[in-house]
């Protein structure tokens, strides 16, 4: 299968690790990843605080970019929700009816990395090792917008090696949220509190997401504490073939 990356702002700038994982991951199982050039920003920042005219032009780059193909992925739940649930509604926002219809056929062909696994591939048991305490946190978008319900933490069972351990409270919000963390910094940081006192209790070594920017959240929580546990991404786990 051939299948674009959506490689996300946030993976491009601060974590391209998860997006070199997740083409390694792909091309393991036999299938050629595309990385298209043109792509840039999504929109979901603009849209997120309110900029929907701002947004359109970024709308309508994606929706041009990527719908040459069959299948697009990306490593990160938040940017597909965006894709799925706001650029239809953008473009019919400013009217533009054709545009609208497009971006809804765009986002019936774009996956977040554990949905194209299991859905669409077909495949738990990816080969991946990975010798490690592990706690996986769901992030919201994933959970509420595209409701990826257990798929990682299938797809983490079977990872040799790995030892999955539950985290307390895990469907609770890290208290990122975007500009959420900026215009309400308090409240931010008292779910942070929350979140990582629950990884701490799993006494895990990393905690594990499918979202850079929780990751970007709980990893700075955990570094300013000088806990010593590390945060990676889900497509660096399923990626890794680490032995014991």
């Amino acid at each position: 299968m051939r299948i674009a990356l959506f490689v996300t702002c946030l993976a491009d700038t601060l974590y391209p690790q998860a997006a070199q994982a997740t083409v390694r991951l792909l091309e393991r199982l036999g299938h050629e990843v595309v990385f298209p050039e043109a792509q840039t920003c999504c929109g979901q920042l603009h849209i997120n605080t309110g900029y929907q005219a701002a947004a359109l032009p970024l709308v309508r780059r994606h929706v041009a970019v990527f719908d040459p193909y069959d299948v697009v992925v990306a490593p990160s739940g938040s940017c597909v929700g965006s894709v799925r649930h706001q650029h239809a509604m953008v473009a019919r926002g400013a009217g533009d009816e054709r545009l609208a219809s497009r971006a809804e056929d765009v986002a019936a062909r774009t996956y977040e990395l554990s949905e194209l696994l299991v859905d669409v591939l077909g495949v738990e048991d990816v080969g991946a090792v990975y010798p490690h305490r592990v706690t996986f946190h769901p992030t919201c978008h994933s959970l509420r917008l595209l409701r990826v319900g257990d798929r990682p933490l299938r797809l983490l069972r079977h990872v040799r090696g790995l030892d999955l351990v539950e985290l307390p409270a895990a469907e609770q919000c890290c208290g990122f949220g975007g500009t959420f963390a900026l215009k309400n910094a308090d409240t931010s940081t008292a779910m942070l509190a929350d979140k990582v006192r629950h990884v701490l209790a799993t006494r895990a070594e990393f905690c594990a997401a499918g979202d850079a920017s929780c990751l970007m959240h709980i990893g700075g929580g955990l570094s300013r504490l000088r806990t010593g546990v590390r945060t990676v991404h889900l497509a660096e786990i399923l990626a890794s073939t680490e032995e014991p």
